[in-house]
């Protein structure tokens, strides 16, 4: 079963990408790596709720 989630930036906190995620597979919450708009680099996205 999978979950349509958010990512948002972890320095400016704009939610930037969504994304599903296999919620049986994956209990933890999902961090990565991605390019932020509003920051100008790559910087570490997380799930919000």
């Amino acid at each position: 079963m999978s979950r349509k989630i958010t990512l948002a930036c972890a320095i400016c906190s704009s939610r930037n990408y969504s994304t599903n995620k296999n919620i049986s597979t994956q209990a933890e919450r999902l961090e990565v790596r991605k390019y932020c708009k509003t920051c100008g680099k790559h910087t570490l996205h997380r799930e919000t709720k």
